[in-house]
C-alpha cells in the first residue's frame, strides 16, 4: 500500500516535504490533508514572494480557517478589516467571513493554514491551472 497514512498513523514530514501546488509567486504545500485526517481537517503552508497578492478576496460557507503566520509579515483580510500580522500572530477566519492574504513587503512571508473540516485541497490542481493560465 506504499506510504498512504491515515488518521491513525503518526505523520512526520521534515521541512519541505509535502504535496506543492506552484501558484505563480505564491507556492502552498499541502502538509496534511483529508486522507491522513479522515476529511477532519487539512494542514498547507502558504509562501509569498515579496509585493505578491493572494487568492483574492473570498469566503468558505461551511469552513473555519486558522492562519498563523511563521516568516514575515502577512497582510490578512478578515471581513473588512487588513491585519497587518507579523511572524508569530495568529488569525481565525470563521465560516462566510470574507478573508484574503497579501505579502505588501519586501521579504518572503509564509503562513501556516489548517482549514476545518478539511477537502481544501481537492480544489488545488483546478486552481494551480488558474494561476498557470492567468500569470
Amino acid at each position: 500500500m506504499g506510504d498512504e497514512k491515515t488518521a491513525a498513523d503518526v505523520l512526520f514530514l521534515r521541512p519541505g516535504e509535502g504535496r506543492a501546488y506552484p501558484l505563480g509567486r505564491m507556492n502552498a504545500v499541502f502538509k496534511a490533508d483529508h486522507h491522513e485526517t479522515a476529511s477532519a481537517y487539512s494542514v498547507s503552508e502558504w509562501w509569498l514572494e515579496p509585493n505578491t497578492t493572494g487568492p483574492g478576496a473570498h469566503f468558505h460557507t461551511d469552513n473555519i480557517e486558522l492562519f498563523y503566520v511563521i516568516a514575515g509579515t502577512a497582510s490578512i483580510l478578515a471581513g473588512e478589516d487588513w491585519l497587518e500580522a507579523p511572524a508569530g500572530s495568529f488569525v481565525r477566519i470563521p465560516a462566510s467571513v470574507m478573508h484574503d492574504f497579501e505579502n505588501r513587503t519586501d521579504a518572503r512571508v509564509g503562513l501556516l493554514n489548517v482549514f476545518l473540516p478539511g477537502g481544501f485541497e481537492e480544489n488545488m490542481p483546478a486552481i494551480v491551472k488558474w494561476f498557470a493560465d492567468n500569470p
